[in-house]
């Protein structure tokens, strides 16, 4: 009899823990959360430089952004000469250009959100991030991959119906350990790949370790791409959402 109850005692134990385990176990939409958060944080201020390559030609363009939360950003253009003083800002789901070189603020149409941003293989979505990768789609591991050495989650997004987003499709890996996200893919809505981003010279920026060098390959398009280098960037900074306005558009430097 005593050692039946031993014996139950050792199963019951066994069915609580894994219960525990089930619990624990960490969801496709908390895995994106925290690789959003990770790059994003509360609020943000970031130097970057960008290079637009070209089979015949190479651009560079500077650039100093801020971001609070998913609704508000800005982005200043610092070089090359002829493009410095442009700014474009997100407040909330209004997307706007100021052009200081005809003193011009014009309002950007969600139709233009698709197209190449100062030339680049970054979307206008991209820069603005108009659309959010926790809201507007749902989320499921695809599976687990090792990635160039990096043990990840695969995590298949697919658009809700009532969200304004421009890919049909998006895949991301992200660490298991870190929650980088090292590689996506973007496909259209007749499920071809249109692109793909990759990670690389991880760093610790601000206490948080993140990939400072982001490369854009577009699909089928050889000899294009665009490298993202990130030289600076703090996260949860006093940023008022005052700060994201048409009159500091015009002032930021």
């Amino acid at each position: 009899m005593k050692g039946k109850i031993i014996v139950t005692i050792l199963m019951m134990s066994g069915f609580f823990m894994n219960v525990s385990y089930a619990q624990e176990k960490i969801t496709a939409e908390e895995i994106i959360k925290k690789a959003d958060e990770k790059m994003r944080g509360k609020t943000n201020t970031s130097t970057m430089d960008m290079e637009i390559i070209r089979p015949t030609w190479k651009r560079s363009v500077s650039m100093k952004g801020w971001g609070r939360g998913m609704d508000f950003s800005m982005t200043y253009i610092t070089a090359p000469a002829k493009d410095k003083g442009q700014v474009f800002m997100k407040r909330k789901t209004e997307m706007w250009n100021w052009m200081p070189s005809i003193g011009r603020m014009i309002k950007i149409p969600a139709s233009m959100m698709s197209q190449g941003w100062m030339g680049s293989d970054y979307t206008n979505d991209d820069i603005l991030k108009e659309s959010s990768i926790v809201i507007d789609y749902t989320h499921k591991i695809e599976k687990e991959e090792n990635i160039e050495g990096f043990d990840t989650y695969k995590i298949e997004m697919i658009p809700k119906d009532d969200a304004a987003v421009i890919w049909g499709k998006v895949y991301k890996w992200i660490t298991k350990d870190e929650y980088i996200q090292i590689k996506s893919e973007y496909y259209d809505e007749d499920d071809e790949l249109v692109k793909s981003d990759f990670g690389y010279d991880f760093k610790k920026m601000d206490e948080r370790l993140i990939p400072t060098r982001i490369e854009i390959i577009p699909a089928n398009e050889e000899g294009k791409k665009t490298v993202l280098y990130i030289k600076e960037i703090k996260f949860d900074v006093d940023l008022p959402e005052s700060f994201f306005s048409q009159q500091k558009m015009k002032k930021v430097r």
